[in-house]
């Protein structure tokens, strides 16, 4: 058989990574990976942690085409030894591919996730961007073999994927991808909440819900308003972007999941993101700690250049004829709410870099990306520019990077921040100050320039 060859750790876990059991990495570290026939056949060489010995797992396409394993070689004292044969037995599954990856579980044919359910005029104009425009087939090839995965527990995914809930399914798919890369099993049985992750460091569930543009009575979209002034801003986010947050975090709120057996007790997490206007998600990311923790903070720098944060509690929103009670973390009920997640990266970009970095998509796609991100200098009281060309080979990112974990002071079931690692997490304090644990790189809001090379 023809040698096999490496792939990136990157591109098996966007091929393969979903699935990995929690149990599996405890057992074993992953250290070398590989594919055979345009990647037909996929290996990957664990360590075992006890023996410090080297085997491998040979995984193929079953019958909806999720790779699955099919096949695991003995343990060897060198990896040499363990891809030698992993080689071998590669070699004698191809000849009979068609047989060897089934797996007999399988239900149903595949689906073509990317093939309209309606006529175009009825698709959402984002997913026929993503569906059909060179510059975005990275994002599609590497959400292509995810969704395989995905467990459909509402049922109609795909059609709302295609037209009216696009952004809402982006974000759950981006969470998804989030927790299989955190290492998370994900039990699906159940619809409600959406997401059920056990781990090595615990369980929890996360229930997603979006910031969707208004509309009139005429079901017309009415604009976000205007933001030429400074004083247009500061009201946008400390009255504007609270109510907007409010109205679908309390909406969440009333289902009182905590009730449901197979949540009482757990962690529970809600997750949100705002689409309500085209990139409204880079700059209402400021009015979401002010409305969770009904706490706004001044600033100001003393003669030493010492930076002074004053936080002052702040009682309700108001715009226009609209007025709701500020800090959410105080309602009645949401003391069963343990933490809100946020990342206002995950959209059409974050798939669009993640599928470039593993190699998926078409190869004349360059992007540029660009924002400001967390300055770490205490003193800083803006955040720092960056650009970074995403197709340079030292551009690195990952699926978590750019979330913030907003911790419930008041929550009867608490999480760590190791349940979430590569987060920024964020406490409130007893004297209205919020208190942070950010990685080093920690991008607040960017946007990707896509160009297709000559």
């Amino acid at each position: 058989m023809t040698p096999l060859q490496d792939i990136s750790e990157l591109r098996f876990n966007a091929l393969a990574a979903y699935c990995r059991t929690p149990q599996a990495l405890a057992a074993a570290e992953e250290v070398r990976w590989l594919q055979s026939g345009s990647e037909a056949i996929l290996v990957v060489v664990i360590r075992d942690r006890p023996d410090q010995d080297y085997g491998a797992l040979i995984l193929a396409r079953d019958a909806r085409e999720r790779y699955r394993c099919v096949d695991v070689t003995e343990f060897f004292p060198t990896i040499d030894e363990a891809v030698a044969q992993a080689t071998a037995r590669a070699g004698r599954i191809a000849v009979n591919l068609d047989a060897e990856r089934l797996q007999g579980d399988e239900r149903g044919a595949p689906i073509d996730f990317f093939a309209p359910l309606r006529p175009e005029a009825s698709l959402n104009p984002d997913f026929v961007r993503l569906s059909g425009l060179e510059g975005y087939s990275p994002a599609r090839k590497v959400i292509e073999p995810m969704m395989r995965w995905y467990e459909d527990a509402d049922g109609n995914f795909v059609e709302q994927f295609q037209t009216s809930g696009f952004d809402a399914r982006m974000w759950e798919l981006y969470l998804f991808a989030t927790l299989v890369e955190a290492g998370y099993a994900l039990d699906r049985r159940q619809a409600v909440p959406d997401f059920h992750a056990r781990g090595l460091f615990g369980e929890f569930f996360i229930e997603a819900t979006t910031v969707n543009p208004r509309r009139d009575e005429r079901g017309n979209l009415v604009p976000p308003p205007p933001l030429d002034a400074e004083d247009q801003m500061h009201a946008f986010q400390h009255e504007y972007v609270p109510i907007r947050y409010g109205g679908p975090l309390t909406a969440k709120l009333a289902k009182r999941y905590w009730e449901r057996d197979n949540v009482q007790g757990k962690a529970l997490l809600l997750a949100i993101q705002d689409f309500h206007a085209p990139m409204s998600m880079t700059i209402s990311r400021g009015g979401l700690p002010t409305y969770l923790y009904g706490f706004a903070h001044d600033w100001h720098h003393d003669p030493d250049g010492t930076l002074i944060i004053t936080p002052h509690r702040v009682e309700v929103h108001r715009w226009g004829s609209k007025e709701i009670p500020s800090g959410f973390f105080r309602l009645p009920g949401a003391e069963n709410i343990s933490a809100v997640i946020f990342n206002n990266s995950a959209t059409i970009s974050k798939f669009n870099r993640m599928g470039l970095l593993a190699g998926f998509g078409s190869h004349r796609v360059r992007m540029i990306r660009q924002g400001v991100a967390l300055d770490l200098d205490p003193n800083a009281a803006e955040p720092r520019k960056f650009a970074k060309l995403v197709h340079e080979p030292d551009y690195r990112e990952t699926w978590i990077e750019g979330m913030d974990v907003f911790h419930n002071p008041g929550a009867r079931v608490p999480i760590e921040p190791d349940l979430l690692p590569g987060a920024a997490h964020h406490w409130l304090q007893d004297d209205g100050r919020i208190d942070s644990l950010a990685p080093a790189w920690q991008p607040l809001s960017s946007q990707t320039l896509i160009t297709i090379e000559p």
